[in-house]
Order: structure tokens, then C-alpha cells, then sequence
């Protein structure tokens, strides 16, 4: 990692929640200590080739139900994909996305091109088949988040993003945001198409957004450049995201308050703030040319980021909304899942330490024959906050104003206050501290849902129910609704019951206390995003391996049976890039994935690889990769 990012990530990994709230770690520790084992999975030290099953003796490879054989865990400056794969790239950053977009030129600075072209560092990746409503699979909508620049991987003679220009700034600005990109298999080969009417640059230059729902209007969102508090340019650090049954997409808006500066106390936010993590340094030089990005100046501008929105890749010329019933936090992302009585849920993950895990069910019921009546469900609805018990139940508490403590008497007067200040009132319900939730995805094969939780360096006590010190590793929770598997499943109900599906470490080192299958031909560190398959199976990528000298990349793994948490390592990034945005086609044949940050660590005058085109003069571009089996087949099988 680059030494601006390190220093990035160590102020975000500053906990900014204060409360005594039960932590996740301390739950997992005491259900170990009374169970010995997890549910489903049989605890390892160490990688084994073979495990006992019911019927005797079978080979670790016979177990998984998945067919390539793992890659080495092995960091390289490119590449890598399982024997039987070809892996292509689909689209880089600075590619043209609209028709007038000029060709990239290395080292360039000009917003008004970037905001045509591809932006930078793809993370979240949508496909949405053509024509609309179809389940097509060799010709759709390729939707990209941006999630932010490397300024010093971007241009010559930069160390990090604090010492750009005005006009390196706007260039900035411009490579946030999202694309919207038509493409189509022809001949086994995805090609992006020139000139579609599909094609967009969605960007916080000059996207206008509109804002829905509760907050809309209120006091606290208005600002000189929008005295109506419903309207705001752009969207920033774009993470994960997801899908809705209508054909819409939700991306996320996560570390947003590193884009903001000032003295948060001479404003009258500095509790939400400070709860935010917004401060007096910003990550990026924006503040000093622009003041919309200075609270001192403008100091309500940070309460209209922080929300999940909503885009209609179908029509270009819409407005995408900013869903305020959905909370305001550090979304990772918001994956929708359609239960049996056609209610909306989504589940969303605030990607910080210590902080918690929500769901959200809409108000208003999905209606299969009517796409226009849809587009408004997450509109209203009731927002959860998880509380995890011993026990193995987990409690979803309603974040509603007037119930509880989420009253006057707390500075919340209305639901508005409580959607801005979303952490403040998860804290006073009491939810429960985790480690850095990211994705989180519902299987619509067994009706479960996978957390997936990156890591949480920060927690320094052992005791007898928290042997893991330094949660460097991560791990990933299963949640399981009642009612029954898959469409049965009722995603509405107000408790689940929630296991431990994998512990990530290194079987090999005692002390990390992993635990996989005993079969496990990969070992995982720092569980980050994750799609799943039309089998049920995970796939699972990782951002922050390379700290452990592994690359980040793809793991899969089955959910029940044999297999389950064998992983397998199927794809690695190259030097210095994480891995975002696994999306497969309906039918499985195709799994687009987002290489983002290639060579970072590095510079622009002397990076560490130049991934992907590799000729002189030409800098690292994070990228779109898509994966197909050589023999046509589907992924994996």
C-alpha cells in the first residue's frame, strides 16, 4: 500500500463509535467457548488433504462441487485466473464511455474528457441484461462504481492526493462517481459498444441527484447552492452496491466524509460529524480550491452524502435519487432481496470498526406486472439495526422516531433526525459492534444471509471469550431467517439465527485461530465483497491480503454439504490492487470482476507494475476483467 493510503486507512480505522455496545467478537468467542465448534464446519489447525464424512474417507478435491483446480496465493505484477479460464479486460480507466469521449491520454489533465471516460478505481460492477426484464446473458448493461483516485498512480511527480492542483481537483472529481457502459458477447469475446445510447458518466462534477424520502427538504440539508434541501451534485466514494427486481441499481456512498474539512465545531453538526469521522484534515485537496468541502463554509453539505442511490441504468436521461430511508452511514453497499410476499428487503453493512448492520424492509409491496409502479418502493420503509445474542438469535430493532430512546429528549424530533444521524441512534438501541461489515449478501438458494466482516485491528483484549487479539484476518457470518430455505425464507422477520460460516487466517499458523473445512486449498484474509451463484455458492474477494505477503483475488467456496467452506483460490490480482465487484451473467458463464488500485504502494513516475497494458510510459489503470470458461461452459462447473 501507498503511504498516503496507509495513512488514510489508519484515520478510518480510528473507531469513531463511543459506545459500551456488545461487540460481534465477544459474542463469536463466548459461543465458541461453549460449543467447541461451529455448526456445519469442522474446526482445523491446519490445511488437511482429506476429511472423514459419513461414509468414510474422501479426497479434499472430491469434496467441493466446484471443478478448477486453485491458483498459487502468490503475489505477481499481473494477473491470474484458473487453469481452463480466460480472463480479458473489458475496460480501463480513462476508456471512452460516451460517444464524444476523446482517446486516453497517460498523465493528462482535463476533467471535461475524464468526465466521458471511464472513471477510476472500479469497484461495485451490475449487469443488467437487454432488453429490460430479460434474462439474457450475452448482451446487457455493464454499470461500474468509481470509488476514488490515486492521484499519485494518476500524474507525474505526485507523492498523494494532497498535493494536486485545481485543475488536478476537478480531474478528480470528474473520475468518481459511475458508468454505464452497453456490452455484448460475440464470438465468446465481451466487447464494450461504441456510441450506445445507453452509455453514461454519472460523476460528482455535475450530476445533479435528487434527495428522497424523510430527509428531504429538511433544514439540515440546505445549503447557498440548494436552499430547498432536496437537491445536491454528484455522489462520492461509490463502494459496493446492488440490484433491485425492477431493474434499478443502488450504489453506495461510504468513506464520504474523508472528502470533507474544516472545524467541524463551528458548526452545528459537530456531534454527527464527529460520530463520522469528518475532521479538520480531509484525505483529499478539494477543500482548499472548492468550498463546498469545507464545513467551516458550507456546513451542511456532509449530511447530503452518506446514503445509498438509486439509478435507472435504462434511461439515461433520469435523475438518480438518494434513498434517505435507507440510513445514513458508511454504506458498503445494499443488496435487495424479494421475499415470498413480495416485500423489499435490503441489507447494508457500515464498513468501519465497531460499527453496525442493517436492514431495511420497504413499505410497499413489489408488483411484478408493473415496473413504473416500483420505482418508488424505497421511497419509505422501516430501517433495522442487528443486535446478536449468545444464544445464537439476532434481534433487528427498528430505528423509528418517537419509540424508545429515539425521542426528543435525544435530539431526535423527527424521523429525518434519525436517518441523518443513523449511527447515533443504532448506539442508543444498543446494537452490536462488528468488525468491519462490508458486503452483505442474501442466497436466494438456501435463504441465508453472508456478512462478510474484513478485519478489526483495533481490538487489543484477550480474555477467555476473545482469544482472537487483532482481528487482522476477518470472517464471515451466516444469518438464517425463519420459515424455511430459499423463496420460503422470510427476510421481514424480527429475529434470525446467525453462525459462524469461516474464520479467515492461515490454517498453517496456530495463532491466527482460523477454521475452515480441513480440505481448504486457499486461506483467506480480509473478506471484502461477494457474489453468489445460481448453485448457492460464495465467491468471495478479498481487499487487504497482501499484508500477509498473498495476493487479494477470488475465493469460492460451497455453502452446505461436503464442500462447505472449502475455499479455493480462482483468481489473484496483480501487485498492489484489491479485488471488487464479482458479478456473474444469469446463466453463470461470464464473472466480471474489478481489478482497482493496480500498483499501489507506488508512483506514477516508477510504478510497481503496469498492469494491464504493460508498455512503457503507460501507468497502472484499474480495470474491468471478464472471465469465461475456454470451453464456453459455465463458471466452476
Amino acid at each position: 500500500m501507498n503511504e498516503q493510503f496507509e495513512i488514510i486507512e489508519d484515520q478510518d480505522d480510528i473507531p469513531s463509535n463511543p459506545t459500551s455496545n456488545p461487540r460481534v467478537a465477544d459474542l463469536i468467542n463466548a459461543r465458541l467457548s461453549r460449543r467447541g465448534f461451529f455448526k456445519g464446519l469442522m474446526a482445523t489447525s491446519a490445511v488437511a488433504g482429506a476429511y472423514m464424512a459419513t461414509n468414510g474417507v474422501v479426497r479434499a478435491q472430491d469434496a467441493s462441487t466446484l471443478t478448477f483446480k486453485s491458483i498459487p496465493q502468490k503475489i505477481t505484477k499481473t494477473h491470474a485466473v484458473a487453469d481452463g479460464y480466460d480472463a480479458n479486460i473489458l475496460i480501463r480507466y480513462g476508456d471512452k464511455v460516451v460517444a464524444d469521449a476523446p482517446a486516453f491520454v497517460p498523465g493528462a489533465v482535463d476533467a471535461v474528457s475524464q468526465n466521458k471516460q471511464f472513471g477510476y478505481n472500479n469497484d461495485f460492477i451490475a449487469f443488467m441484461p437487454l432488453p429490460v426484464g430479460s434474462d439474457s446473458s450475452d448482451h446487457g448493461l455493464l454499470c461500474v462504481n468509481h470509488e476514488y483516485t490515486n492521484a499519485e498512480l494518476m500524474w507525474p511527480g505526485l507523492k498523494d492526493s494532497m498535493g494536486v492542483s485545481q485543475e488536478q481537483a476537478l480531474h478528480e472529481i470528474a473520475a468518481h462517481g459511475h458508468s454505464v457502459v452497453e456490452v455484448k458477447k460475440t464470438g465468446g469475446t465481451w466487447q464494450v459498444i461504441d456510441g450506445s445510447k445507453y452509455a453514461r458518466r454519472i460523476s460528482a462534477l455535475d450530476t445533479e441527484m435528487v434527495i428522497t424520502g424523510a430527509v428531504a427538504g429538511h433544514d439540515r440539508l440546505k445549503t447557498s447552492s440548494d436552499p430547498t434541501g432536496t437537491r445536491v451534485i454528484g455522489t462520492l466514494n461509490n463502494c459496493a452496491g446492488g440490484k433491485t427486481p425492477w431493474g434499478t441499481i443502488l450504489i453506495a456512498e461510504e468513506n464520504f466524509n474523508g472528502y470533507f474539512g474544516g472545524d467541524i465545531s463551528k458548526t452545528n453538526e459537530e456531534r454527527n460529524y464527529k460520530r463520522l469521522g469528518i475532521s479538520t484534515d480531509s484525505w483529499y485537496s478539494w477543500v482548499k480550491y472548492f468550498d463546498r468541502f469545507n464545513v467551516e463554509k458550507e456546513p451542511n453539505e456532509p449530511n447530503k452524502f452518506g446514503w445509498m442511490v438509486e439509478i435507472d441504468p435504462y434511461d439515461p436521461t433520469s435523475t438518480p435519487k438518494k434513498r434517505s430511508a435507507l440510513g445514513r452511514f458508511k454504506h458498503e453497499g445494499a443488496t435487495v432481496i424479494l421475499n415470498k410476499d413480495n416485500s423489499v428487503v435490503a441489507y447494508s453493512g457500515d464498513d468501519q470498526r465497531f460499527d453496525y448492520l442493517y436492514k431495511f424492509v420497504a413499505s410497499k409491496k413489489f408488483n411484478p406486472n408493473d415496473r413504473a409502479a416500483n420505482m418508488d418502493i424505497l421511497e419509505d420503509g422501516t430501517l433495522y439495526v442487528a443486535k446478536f445474542n449468545e444464544d445464537g438469535n439476532v434481534n433487528w430493532m427498528p430505528l423509528v422516531h418517537g419509540d424508545g430512546p429515539l425521542t426528543a429528549q435525544n435530539d431526535f424530533n423527527s424521523q429525518a433526525d434519525v436517518l441523518i444521524e443513523t449511527r447515533r441512534a443504532a448506539d442508543l438501541l444498543g446494537a452490536t459492534q462488528m468488525d468491519r461489515p462490508e458486503d452483505v449478501e442474501p442466497n436466494p438458494v438456501n435463504g441465508k444471509v453472508y456478512v462478510m466482516l474484513t478485519n478489526n485491528s483495533k481490538r487489543k483484549e484477550a480474555n477467555i471469550v476473545n482469544p482472537r487479539v487483532e482481528n487482522i484476518h476477518g470472517h464471515v457470518l451466516e444469518l438464517t431467517p425463519p420459515g424455511g430455505m430459499g423463496k420460503d425464507a422470510d427476510h421481514t422477520a424480527d429475529t434470525f439465527t446467525w453462525d459462524i460460516f469461516l474464520l479467515g487466517g492461515n490454517p498453517a499458523n496456530s495463532e491466527d485461530k482460523s477454521s475452515y473445512h480441513p480440505g481448504a486449498e486457499s486461506w483467506v484474509s480480509c473478506p471484502d465483497n461477494m457474489a453468489v451463484d445460481h448453485k448457492g455458492r460464495l465467491w468471495i474477494s478479498t481487499d487487504g491480503a497482501p499484508k500477509s505477503d498473498i495476493p487479494d483475488g477470488m475465493h469460492a467456496t460451497d455453502v452446505s454439504g461436503a464442500g462447505r467452506a472449502l475455499t479455493k483460490f480462482f483468481f489473484a490480482c496483480p501487485e498492489g490492487a484489491e479485488m471488487c465487484g464479482p458479478e456473474f451473467t444469469p446463466d453463470g458463464t461470464t464473472l466480471f470482476v474489478a481489478v482497482q488500485h493496480p500498483a499501489d504502494g507506488s508512483t506514477f513516475d516508477a510504478p510497481s507494475t503496469r498492469w494491464p497494458d504493460f508498455a512503457d510510459g503507460m501507468p497502472p489503470r484499474p480495470s474491468v476483467v471478464a472471465i469465461t470458461k475456454q470451453d464456453g461452459g459455465e463458471i466452476a462447473s
